[in-house]
Formats: structure tokens, C-alpha cells, sequence
């Protein structure tokens, strides 16, 4: 699946995206979230306050507990202010 940054945490990460493929027991964003930051310091740091990131399974916005089986693209973002 990929996984898409953006905002602050794109340039906290200096990357945009990418590409992984977490084991069966990574069920949820949550578990994502876990799963990356355990193989990344740089993303544990990014994500330290994980209520702040918003993310999106294959465009639809969902709540840390969705689901991520068949997921082709995961977005994680910050809150963003509309105008």
C-alpha cells in the first residue's frame, strides 16, 4: 500500500510518500501508525501527538480505528483550516 504525507508532516518527513507492506497484524490506522513509528524514529517524532493527524483510506476520510485490509493508498495529515 502507500502511504501519503502530507502538509507539515510531508516536510517533517521530507518525503512525500511511501511504499509498504506491513504485516497482518497492522489491522487499523492506529496499528499503522504504531508499525511505522517503531520502524522510523523520525515519523515516531512527527506523529508524537497522534490525535492531531487526520488520515484517509483510498480518499475517504476515517478514524484511527478504520480498518486498513485492501487499502491501496493511506493519506496522514494534519488538521487543516478552511478559508
Amino acid at each position: 500500500m502507500k502511504v501519503l504525507y502530507f502538509a507539515w508532516l510531508r516536510e517533517r518527513l521530507n518525503r512525500d510518500s511511501e511504499t509498504v507492506d506491513p504485516p497482518a497484524s497492522v489491522e487499523t490506522i492506529s496499528d499503522l501508525m504504531t508499525w511505522l513509528a517503531d520502524r522510523d524514529e523520525a515519523f515516531a517524532l512527527a506523529i508524537e501527538n497522534r490525535q492531531l493527524i487526520r488520515a484517509a483510506i483510498d480518499d475517504e476520510l476515517v478514524d484511527h480505528s478504520a480498518q486498513i485490509a485492501n487499502a491501496r493508498t493511506i493519506a496522514l495529515f494534519p488538521p487543516m483550516t478552511g478559508g
